[in-house]
């Protein structure tokens, strides 16, 4: 295990940054700058290399070559001139470039292989700088923690801080808002540092405070960690406050900082605050002699002092200290400012923030004018490293603040020591080298052992460095370690160290976290990947003495070597065995044992020979130094590798075993085959259908040695045990033992006693057995004489086994062996293969108890046993499944619903409960769409038998094509004797009512589903069970969406549109109204089977002898005879409003249904139907009657016009529905009628409307039919004279054809009765074009019904004559 460079993070639109940062130089050419910066390169490097090993001289070369590959527009170093800063959580990366900046967010995204990955995308951009020439020098990403008691490390929010060459200071949030501005220096900003709280690894260590510090170019200013953090949260406060007022302004608090300046140095650049330090006595005597002289006085307690490194030029390194007191914290000026307007903000009437309400000039003012810079408290130089020729760079300073690194423009890295202030290491050749440091805890497994493991775990401290000169990342051991990776990257790249971690947290918070942070990061301009440096602890205990670090390399040679698919095997063996013998850390050799056996390309016998071999190592070494666990393991592992040769050599073997023997226990299974024969056979053809599947996935393949071992292990003693995985591995390794003999390839004796003597249980055994049995049912099936009797030897050799069959069993209870044999048999779901080893298993308990029964007795009794009732319960349970199953396998018609076919068992008919048989047909019945009335016939076929042979015999032979349909309905008749009372014809067409609407609820737009739900409960006999899932049905599935329906057309007032319908009632307006006329077919057998309810008694529900035992939920017939009775009339109130609503949208009138009722009637609606509510009683409201009486008209007049309407007859012929429920159904006029009694509204005047409607459409026979009911003719007499005086004046004065002989005939009528035609407006009439003859018939009904002393008797009297002197001369 050694180095590594792991990717964790890609930047998305790496060029989208560097457009928008460099938009001015977009279209400046290039070529000489990177003619420039190519040879500068090349000369450097040679320069270089005089100095470094030649291990980097071949690394340099490398990444030259590659260099030089690369594209132009990716080798121009961009990313070098931009300020770039990287949140310690790898969340918020901040990019840079004189005024502008991007801000880019961590985001998760899958990539193409489904694998989630994060990235950085950019999240902001825009302009920081708000001074004119002003640019940004410095900038920093501070995660700020959460106060929040279940937070867990991550942090609450990100703050930017960004230092500008004006000397400000601005604080912004992920999204680029401002937060916090302050000018606390006049000269630029060098450089922003922070430093964060960490937990003291050891007691003594002084916890360090937490601030940013701020590097001008003669002054340093610490700003406290806990005031900034306060600040910060404040002003983000503050931010949101003003952001939810619609304001911009706000008042940052005040910030607590020092301010020092930094004295006797020529130039600075970089700094460190290495922190609070407490002198021991020694080196306070020391510095006090050597500052005071010999006279100088002493203090008694060492004061603290923070430390401050530097570096730059005159002196290269520059240390400072300032000792705790010396100087008082300074406040911000803002804050100042702000509190010295505090009396007029007081008195101004504004009511927001100080300072919300100033007026725009003086808001202008204030921010032009600067605020005070305070003073620097003055801060000389103790002590540096002078080199006048030499100037630092940058110093980075380690985690654990006692070393630092520092680069100068010679191209060297110092080491230096701050407690001591000298220089203990350098290295050379590392021009513009960018650093950083990994601290590394010690593994803990590495520390259990040892005496010390109570103790804090070791750190191991390195030291990165990156040369982009050359292209190479570095990383070596502190102190005077060697290198302990290197590794080839990008010439352009950026070195990314942080520093600190969180800020805002202390001991007290901290407990229990988890600080997910990175140390180091390396930034790849060119590909966008950011990416982590891994370094294992062990590579800093020493150099190439370190065992476990040679173990290591040979672990992964091992692992590398054993990778390989091109060795041979002879050169495997060897190469693995030397290099598994040669590790000595025992942890490290188990773990490369490990990887050998699961390995897939090394063969068993190289398995077996290196396993071998290091057991025999072990067994030569003294006992107490050898590890017993590996010990154990090679010797486990070798039996293992044994038993999987043995029982590989037996599927080479033949079978040569004799047969006959335990043929007698096998006598009548023959005829139990031949009599589930046929069954068994449409089964095989249902379930052999075209299936994809993988040459590896197949059960004939070969089980690899490395799964073999994985699902083996050695229990205490000399026992195997098998570890029970996946069902496919555990299947497979049944497979690999027990196929061949079930197929009569392997001797079943030889492998019965080899898995014997290795320690398997027989109990194990048999589940794998029994695993490969019920799997392989489709083989199964094709021989099953010859694979039941291989089964049958099977069952009888592990049987026979030691500790099988309990020697003091009794037959008289129940035996753990043959229980273990029908609980899986019970559980599984392939009905076939669980029925024949149920009859094997059956037979083979039959001949034991038989023997011992002989054994014990002697007798020609005949031994009864609870065993042998188990074995006949669960045969006759596995035959009603088999035949069950059968049924559920016919394939639906295409373009049906419904999914694979549902798998059954006994269990899970059990669990279902007593209704469980019957949803399982009824879920049948849907997929494959079966008509009520079709069901109804096939099981009229169960019930009259032997009626249908007969007739079937005396018919010809049926068409082909019926043959499939009959054989189903043959199935389903098969499924309904063997299951009497669970699928009695009531359970059935419950079940499939209850079926049908449940799917229409998934699909509301399929009317046709739950049409079928209400034609099934049709169906159903008892009208207590008919009542009970109406009642259910509507309650549960109908009522939510038939008051949505109902309210919806109260607010629109007529029959809504289609999306209207989709949003209120979640389905069409088609689908609407098909709902409705289910509603009220619903609604009417609801009313129906509660006036039955009294005069039938409930029936008794009753299951099999054989499924007595069923525990489930209460079926669907259970809770239907539950419910309580309902309430007669508050249904049929329920009945007249989903008329009214099914007639209102099936012919698309105006209307506000519930405004035709009172309020008792209102409050009344879509209540529960059980209680008793306050109806509707005694005479109407008379303006209700008249709206109840015009919506009825209106009703009969659609309806009239629906069935003279040609272009809706010529649809209706084509339309799948039936024409009995749409508007030209013929029940229409007597609902009215029977509405109108129901609503008070007179029926004759209903019948007379309905008259003269048919008249008007030219409908005169159904007119006369309707005509014989009305009772009061005067009037129907009076309105019928305006309608034949309409015909005729539209024939005689309106007509296009009119001939001489009608002018004739219209100057011979009378003058009252010529001007009484002209008065009659024809166009009322939807037809007037009608033969004379049945005018003519019309004006004879209307002087019969006429009295001779009505009014307009003599009228009539006009008008036959005048239509037969018409009917004369036509």
């Amino acid at each position: 295990m050694s180095c590594s460079l792991l990717e964790f993070c890609r930047l998305q639109e790496l060029k989208t940054v560097r457009d928008y940062l460099f938009q001015s130089q977009k279209n400046e050419p290039v070529e000489e700058k990177n003619l420039t910066e190519n040879d500068l390169s090349w000369e450097t490097s040679e320069w270089e290399s005089a100095w470094d090993s030649g291990e980097n001289k071949e690394e340099e070369t490398t990444s030259a070559t590659k260099v030089e590959e690369e594209p132009t527009d990716q080798r121009s170093p961009w990313l070098q001139d931009c300020v770039v800063s990287l949140s310690p959580c790898a969340d918020l990366l901040v990019v840079a470039h004189e005024q502008k900046a991007v801000f880019l967010s961590a985001k998760w995204r899958t990539d193409d292989s489904g694998r989630e990955e994060m990235t950085l995308a950019v999240s902001w951009t825009g302009v920081l700088s708000t001074d004119e020439g002003e640019c940004v020098s410095s900038s920093i990403c501070i995660p700020l923690a959460s106060q929040k008691r279940s937070s867990t490390g991550r942090p609450d929010w990100t703050c930017v801080v960004v230092g500008f060459t004006s000397g400000y200071v601005r604080f912004y949030t992920e999204n680029g808002v401002l937060l916090l501005a302050q000018l606390l220096h006049e000269d630029p900003v060098l450089r922003l540092k922070c430093r964060t709280y960490e937990i003291p690894r050891h007691p003594g260590v002084t916890e360090q405070h937490e601030e940013l510090s701020i590097l001008y170019p003669a002054a340093l200013v610490t700003i406290d960690g806990f005031s900034l953090f306060q600040s910060l949260r404040a002003c983000k406060n503050q931010v949101a406050r003003a952001a939810a007022a619609g304001s911009d302004v706000i008042q940052p608090p005040p910030l607590a900082y020092k301010k020092w300046g930094l004295q006797d140095m020529d130039a600075i650049v970089d700094h460190c605050s290495v922190g609070v330090m407490t002198l021991c006595v020694f080196d306070q005597m020391k510095n006090a002699s050597i500052l005071g002289g010999f006279h100088a006085s002493v203090k008694g307690n060492p004061p603290a002092m923070s430390q401050y490194v530097t570096v730059g030029g005159g002196p290269y390194t520059g240390f400072y200290y300032a000792v705790e007191g010396s100087s008082q914290p300074l406040l911000s000026h803002v804050a100042l400012a702000v509190a010295s307007k505090l009396t007029s903000a007081l008195f101004s009437a504004a009511s927001g923030w100080l300072g919300w309400n100033k007026h725009k000039n003086e808001e202008e003012a204030v921010q032009k004018q600067k605020p005070k810079v305070e003073p620097a408290t003055a801060l000389t130089i103790r002590f540096g490293l002078p080199d006048s020729r030499r100037h630092g760079e940058s110093i980075c300073l380690s985690p654990c603040n006692t070393l630092a690194g520092v680069t100068d423009d010679f191209g060297r890295v110092t080491l230096l020591d701050l407690a001591r202030g000298v220089a203990i290491r350098m290295w050379k050749g590392y021009r513009d080298a960018q650093l950083g440091w990994l601290q590394v805890p010690e593994e803990r497994v590495d520390r259990e052992s040892s005496p010390s493991a109570s103790h804090p775990r070791r750190h191991a401290l390195f030291l990165v460095i990156y040369a982009p000169r050359r292209g190479i990342l570095e990383v070596w051991g502190m102190q005077h370690g060697p290198r302990v990776g290197a590794f080839t990257v990008g010439k352009h790249c950026r070195l990314l160290y942080a520093g600190y971690r969180l800020m805002g947290v202390n001991s007290v918070t901290s407990k229990g976290w988890q600080l997910h942070t990175q140390q180091v990061c390396l930034l790849d301009p060119t590909t966008g990947a950011l990416r982590t440096v891994n370094i294992p602890f062990h590579l800093a205990l020493s150099d190439k003495k370190s065992e476990r670090a040679k173990d290591m390399h040979l672990l992964k040679k091992l692992t590398t070597l054993l990778r390989s698919r091109e060795l041979e095997p002879d050169i495997l063996e060897s190469e693995a065995k030397s290099a598994l013998l040669d590790i000595k850390h025992p942890a490290i050799k188990k773990q490369a044992l490990e990887s050998l056996l699961s390995n897939k390309n090394a063969p068993v016998s190289c398995l077996t020979n290196i396993t071998s071999a290091l057991y025999d190592t072990l067994k030569q070494q003294d006992p107490d130094e050898v590890d017993p666990a590996l010990q154990q393991l090679c010797s486990s592992q070798l039996k293992l590798l044994q038993l999987y040769s043995d029982i590989q050599q037996l599927h080479s073997a033949a079978d040569t075993e004799a047969c006959s023997e335990n043929e007698e226990s096998l006598e009548g299974i023959e005829e139990e085959l031949s009599r589930v024969g046929p069954t068994l056979q449409r089964y095989a053809q249902l379930t052999t259908r075209p299936s994809v599947s993988f040459a590896q996935d197949l059960p004939d393949s070969l089980l690899p040695a490395r799964a073999f071992l994985s699902q083996m292990e050695c229990a205490e003693g000399e026992e195997l045990r098998v570890i029970r995985g996946s069902e496919s591995e555990w299947n497979q390794l049944g497979n690999f033992m027990f196929w061949g003999c079930l197929c009569g390839k392997n001797p079943i004796h030889k492998m019965c006693d080899t898995l014997q003597q290795a320690g398997i249980s027989p109990q194990q055994l048999l589940s794998l057995l029994l695993s490969v049995w019920l799997q392989r049912e489709k083989e199964v099936l094709q021989k099953p004489e010859e694979t039941v009797k291989n089964l049958h030897k099977l069952l009888i050799a592990l049987s026979n086994m030691k500790g099988a069959v309990e020697e003091s069993w009794d037959p008289q209870s129940i035996s753990p062996w043959w229980q273990q044999v029908r609980t899986t048999c019970i559980q599984s779901h392939n009905a076939a293969a669980a029925l024949l080893a149920a009859f094997v298993a059956h037979r083979a308990t039959k001949a034991s108890i038989t023997s011992r029964a002989d054994s014990k007795f002697q007798s020609e009794w005949e031994a009864v046993s609870l065993e042998l009732e188990q074995w006949v319960v669960c045969v006759r349970q596995l035959e009603d499944v088999l035949v069950l199953q059968t049924l559920l396998l016919v394939p639906s018609p295409q373009g049906t619903t419904g999914g694979a076919a549902p798998q059954c068992s006994i269990k899970t008919l059990l669990e279902g409960g007593t209704g469980g048989i019957a949803d399982s047909v009824s879920k049948w019945v849907f997929r494959h769409s079966l008509a009520p009335e079709r069901l109804k016939e096939i099981l009229q076929k169960k019930e009259e038998a032997d009626e249908k042979l007969e007739q079937k015999s005396g018919e010809g032979k049926e068409p082909e094509s019926q043959e499939s349909t009959d054989r189903t309905a043959e199935l389903l008749v098969a499924v309904c004797q063997r299951f009497p009372h669970s699928l009695s014809p009531d359970l059935l067409f419950a079940h499939c009512c209850w079926e049908y609407v449940v799917q229409w609820n998934k699909d509301p737009e399929e009317g046709q589903y739950l049409w079928c739900a209400v034609e099934h409960l049709k169906l159903v006999s008892s009208p207590h069970i008919q009542l009970g899932i109406s009642a259910m049905m509507w309650s549960t599935f109908i009522v939510k969406r038939f008051s949505a329906a109902a309210y919806l057309m109260e607010k629109v007032g007529k029959a809504p549109k289609d999306r209207l319908c989709r949003r209120d009632v979640g389905m069409g307006d088609k689908a609407v109204t098909s709902f409705l006329g289910c509603c009220v077919q619903l609604l009417q057998i609801l009313m129906e089977a509660d006036s039955a309810v009294e005069e039938v008694s409930a029936p008794e529900l009753s299951m099999e002898e054989a499924w007595c035992g069923a525990e489930g939920p209460a079926s669907l017939a259970e809770m239907a005879l539950e419910q309580r009775g309902v309430h007669y009339p508050l249904v049929q109130h329920h009945c007249l409003v989903a008329s009214l609503l099914h007639a209102a949208m099936t012919f698309s009138l105006k209307v506000k249904p519930l405004s035709l009722f009172d309020s008792k009637g209102k409050n009344a609606f879509f209540r529960d139907l059980t209680t008793i509510q306050l109806m509707p009683s005694g005479d109407m409201d008379p303006c209700l009657v008249s709206l109840r009486q015009e919506f009825l008209l209106r009703v009969l007049t659609a309806w009239v016009q629906a069935i003279n309407d040609p272009s809706s007859s010529a649809s209706g012929n084509s339309s799948p529905s039936p024409p009995s429920n749409g508007p030209k159904a013929d029940w229409w006029p007597s609902l009215c009628l029977e509405l109108g009694s129901l609503l008070q509204v007179n029926p004759d005047i209903l019948r007379r409307h309905l008259v003269c409607e048919l008249y008007n459409q030219g409908l005169d026979p159904r007119a006369e039919e309707v005509m014989l009911e009305v009772e009061d003719k005067d009037v129907l007499g009076s309105q019928l004279l305006v309608l034949t005086g309409q015909r005729l004046s539209y024939c005689l004065l309106h007509s296009q054809s009119q001939t001489q002989s009608a002018m004739e005939l219209l100057a011979r009528l009378p003058p009252t009765l010529c001007t009484w035609l002209k008065a009659m407006d024809p166009s009322e009439l939807r037809c007037p074009l009608v033969p004379l003859a049945q005018t003519s018939r019309l004006v004879g009904r209307l002087v019969e019904i006429l009295p001779e002393n009505h009014a307009q008797y003599s009228l009539a009297l006009h008008l036959l004559e005048a239509v037969e002197a018409l009917s004369v001369e036509g």
